[in-house]
C-alpha cells in the first residue's frame, strides 16, 4: 500500500510573508485563487458584452462599465454569503455559542453554496436596480464563475485540506497533519485519501467551464436566457454530488453511528451536507434548462 501512494508535496499555503510592525502579513494562495477568479470573471464579462452578435436581437444587456460596478457588489456578496453559507449550514451551534467569530474569516470557513446565494441575491439587486434582464444578467455571471471554482480547488489542495475518503487507490495522496492521517488503520501505517479537491477542480471548474464556453461562444446559448444558467447550477450540483462519495464530510457530522458523515438520512441511507445542498441546485438548473428551450421554441413557431 505504501508504494502504491502519493506523497503530498512540500507545498506551503503561503506564497510570501512579511513583518511589519510586529505583525505577520502573508499572501496565500487561497487568497491568490480568489483574486485571480475574480479578475478573470471579470473579463470574461467584459468581453462577452462588447460582441453584440451573442445576444439576442444582438444587444448586449450590460455595458462594460456596469459590468465593473456589479463586480464590486459580488465580491462583497461572495465574502459575505460565503461567510455566513458556512455558519449557517455546517456550524451554525458553535457560532451561536460565539458570535464574535463570524467575523473571523482570515481563520477560513466559506460555503460556497452561500458565496453562490450572495451572488445570487446581489445581482438581482443590481438587476433591479439598473433595469437590466434578470435572466441575461444571470447568465452572464454564470458562464464566469467556472475559472474561479478551478482555482480556488487547486488552492484547496495547496492547502491541504477538504481532502477526500481514505482509498487504496494508486492516485490517493498522504495528506500531512493528524487530522488527515486519522484513518483507522494500523498502527504504523500511513493513510491516504482521495485527493477530491483535484476531482472537484477537475468537473467543476475544468469541464464545466469548458462546456459552458462553448455553449455561449459556438452555440450561441446567450440567444435563450436561463439556459447557460441552468447549465451552471445543474453542471455544479451534479459534480459536487458525484464528489461528495468520496470527499471527507465535516467532522460534526460524523460519529460511531454515522461513519459516512450522513446529514439527512432514514434508515442508513441518506445525503452529505454538500448533496443535499445539491439538489435543489440541480433540480433548478435543469428547470431553467427546460424553460429556456420552450421559450425558444416558442420562439421560433411564433
Amino acid at each position: 500500500m505504501l508504494a502504491e501512494m502519493i506523497q503530498f508535496p512540500n507545498l506551503s499555503p503561503e506564497i510570501f510573508s512579511i513583518s511589519l510592525f510586529g505583525t505577520e502579513f502573508a499572501l496565500r494562495w487561497y487568497a491568490l485563487a480568489y483574486i485571480a477568479g475574480i479578475l478573470i470573471a471579470w473579463h470574461l464579462a467584459a468581453r462577452a458584452v462588447k460582441r453584440p452578435a451573442l445576444w439576442p436581437n444582438e444587444a448586449a444587456p450590460m455595458t462594460p462599465r456596469q459590468v465593473e460596478d456589479l463586480m464590486t457588489w459580488i465580491i462583497l456578496s461572495v465574502i459575505l454569503g460565503g461567510r455566513l453559507g458556512y455558519v449557517l449550514f455546517y456550524q451554525p451551534s458553535v457560532y451561536l455559542e460565539n458570535p464574535a467569530q463570524i467575523l473571523r474569516i482570515w481563520e477560513g470557513g466559506m460555503a460556497f453554496h452561500g458565496g453562490l446565494l450572495g451572488v445570487v441575491v446581489a445581482t438581482w439587486l443590481y438587476a433591479r436596480a439598473q433595469n437590466i434582464d434578470k435572466l441575461q444578467i444571470a447568465d452572464l455571471v454564470a458562464h464566469t464563475v467556472a475559472p474561479g471554482l478551478l482555482l480556488g480547488r487547486l488552492a484547496n489542495f495547496v492547502n491541504a485540506e477538504l481532502w477526500g475518503r481514505a482509498t487504496d487507490l494508486p492516485w490517493g495522496v498522504a495528506f500531512p497533519g493528524r487530522a488527515a492521517q486519522d484513518c483507522g488503520q494500523a498502527l504504523g501505517e500511513i493513510c491516504a485519501r482521495h485527493p477530491s479537491q483535484l476531482y472537484e477542480a477537475a468537473m467543476e471548474g475544468l469541464i464545466l467551464g469548458a462546456l459552458i464556453l462553448w455553449m455561449v461562444y459556438r452555440r450561441n446559448a446567450f440567444h435563450a436566457p436561463g439556459r447557460i444558467l441552468g447549465t451552471f447550477l445543474a453542471g455544479y450540483g451534479i459534480a459536487r454530488f458525484i464528489v461528495e462519495f468520496f470527499r471527507q464530510p465535516d467532522a460534526q457530522f460524523i460519529s460511531d453511528g454515522n461513519p459516512l458523515g450522513l446529514a439527512w438520512q432514514i434508515g442508513g441511507y441518506g445525503l452529505t451536507q454538500g448533496q443535499a445542498l445539491s439538489v435543489p441546485m440541480i433540480a433548478l438548473g435543469l428547470w431553467f434548462i427546460l424553460r429556456a428551450r420552450h421559450a425558444a421554441t416558442t420562439e421560433s413557431r411564433a
